[in-house]
C-alpha cells in the first residue's frame, strides 16, 4: 500500500484525507482566535506583540499601524471556519520612507519544534506556508523565512493580492536547506516575516525565491509592491496561517487543523499569561518587611512556561490585597522569582503595598482591580 505524507509531517495510511495526524499544527494561534491582549485596536509606532497571541508587529520608523483582532462575518476565510483575525491599518502614513524603514507581521518558532524539517540533514524537507489574506490594495506582498540559529539565513517567497477587500487563499512552498540545523532547544530559531512596506534597504535587490541564501536584507522585500504605509486608507488582514512539512499546492494541501479554544490558549500560555478582571489569584502570607508592607502569594501558573517569565502589574493600584477577608491596600509593585525547578510552573509573588493593615502570617488574597490586569511574559 502506497502511503503519501499529510500535514505536520505524519503519513495518510490511505484511510482516507480526513484522518488527521496527532500532533498539533506547528503554527499556534494561526486562527487568530485568542487574544490575550484585548481586541480593540491600538495604534502602535514600534514593534512589539499586540493584540492577537503570538503575533508580533515589527515597525522600525514607518509610521503607525493600527492594530485589532478582527471580527469575521462573511467572506471566503469566514465560509472556511475562520472568525477572527490579525489586522493592521494605516494609522499614521509614510509614503516615503527612509532606506532603513520597515514593517512586518512576525511569527517566531522554538527549535524544538522545527526538528521535523530536518533542516542542515541531507533529508532536508520543503516548507509549505498557507493563509488567508485581504487587503484593499492589489499587488504583490513577500515572505521571508529567516533561519536565526545560522547566521540569518534567509528563503524567500511572494503571492499576488489579485481583489481588493476579498479573502484570499495563498500556499506558497520554500525550498529544503540541508545547511544549518535547527536547535533543538526552546530559543528562537526561525522567524515567518510577512512584509507589508519598506524603504530601498529591504527592496533594491533581485529576489531568489525559493531558494536558501546568506542573509542579504535588499531581497526580502524585493518587487513588494502592497506599500501599506503609503496611505491612512490601507488595510492588511490574514488569518488561518499553517506551516506544513513538504511541498503541497492549493489542492494537495491538508485541511486546516482547528483546535478548540481551550487548547488553543493552552499553547498560547506558554508564551504570554495574563489575570485580570476581578480574577483571584491566590491565597498566601503577609507581613511588614524592610519598612515596606508586603504579601506574598505562591501561584502555580496554568501551563508551564517557554522559560522563566517576567512579570508586571497593568499600573498602580490595579490590585488590591484582601486581608483576613477584609478590603486590602493598594498594590504599588510586583514582584517575581519562580519557585520550582524548570519549567519553572510555580512561582511566588511579592506584592508591596501602600498601606499597613498586613500584620505577620495574616491570611490574604489578591484581587486585581476589573480593568487592570498581571502580565506574565516568555514571548521569543
Amino acid at each position: 500500500m502506497a502511503f503519501s505524507k499529510i500535514a505536520t509531517g505524519g503519513v495518510d495510511g490511505g484511510v482516507g484525507d480526513s484522518l488527521r495526524p496527532n500532533a498539533k499544527p506547528l503554527i499556534i494561534n494561526g486562527n487568530c482566535a485568542v487574544s490575550q491582549r484585548g481586541t480593540a485596536a491600538t495604534d502602535e509606532s514600534s514593534g512589539g506583540y499586540y493584540r492577537v497571541d503570538m503575533m508580533y508587529f515589527a515597525n522600525t520608523s514607518m509610521g503607525e499601524g493600527r492594530l485589532q483582532q478582527e471580527t469575521l462575518t462573511s467572506g471566503n476565510a469566514f465560509n472556511n471556519g475562520f472568525t477572527k483575525a490579525w489586522r493592521v491599518d494605516c494609522a499614521v502614513a509614510d509614503a516615503s520612507p527612509a532606506a532603513g524603514d520597515k514593517m512586518y507581521l512576525q511569527y517566531n518558532f522554538e527549535g524544538q519544534d522545527l526538528q521535523v524539517f530536518k533542516k542542515g540533514t541531507a533529508n532536508a524537507e520543503k516548507f509549505t506556508l498557507a493563509f488567508w489574506v485581504k487587503s484593499n490594495k492589489t499587488g504583490t506582498g513577500n515572505i521571508q523565512l529567516k533561519d536565526k540559529d545560522n547566521s540569518n539565513r534567509q528563503c524567500t517567497q511572494s503571492y499576488t493580492i489579485s481583489s481588493a477587500n476579498t479573502w484570499e487563499h495563498k500556499v506558497c512552498v520554500f525550498g529544503a536547506d540541508t545547511t544549518g540545523a535547527f536547535g533543538n532547544d526552546n530559543g528562537k530559531s526561525l522567524n515567518i516575516n510577512w512584509w507589508l512596506d519598506s524603504g530601498t534597504d529591504s527592496d533594491s535587490g533581485t529576489a531568489n525565491h525559493g531558494t536558501w541564501e546568506a542573509q542579504d536584507q535588499t531581497k526580502v522585500n524585493a518587487g513588494g509592491t502592497l506599500n501599506i504605509q503609503d496611505n491612512t486608507a490601507n488595510d492588511w488582514a490574514i488569518t488561518g496561517i499553517q506551516l506544513e512539512v513538504g511541498e503541497y499546492t492549493s489542492s494537495t494541501l491538508p485541511p486546516f487543523q482547528h483546535e478548540s479554544y481551550g487548547d488553543n490558549l493552552r499553547r498560547c500560555l506558554r508564551y504570554y499569561y495574563r489575570a485580570n478582571g476581578r480574577c483571584g489569584f491566590g491565597a498566601g502570607t503577609g507581613f511588614v518587611q524592610d519598612g515596606a508592607v508586603k504579601g506574598y502569594i505562591y501561584h502555580t501558573m496554568p501551563v508551564p512556561p517557554r522559560t522563566e517569565m517576567s512579570f508586571s502589574l497593568s499600573g498602580t493600584s490595579a490590585a488590591i490585597l484582601s486581608i483576613d477577608g477584609n478590603a486590602g491596600d493598594d498594590v504599588q509593585s510586583i514582584g517575581a522569582t519562580h519557585a520550582d525547578s524548570f519549567p519553572y510552573k510555580d512561582y511566588e509573588f511579592n506584592f508591596v503595598t501602600d498601606g499597613s493593615s498586613i500584620t505577620d502570617k495574616c491570611g490574604m488574597g489578591i484581587r486585581i482591580n476589573a480593568s487592570n490586569y498581571i502580565e506574565g511574559s516568555a514571548e521569543l
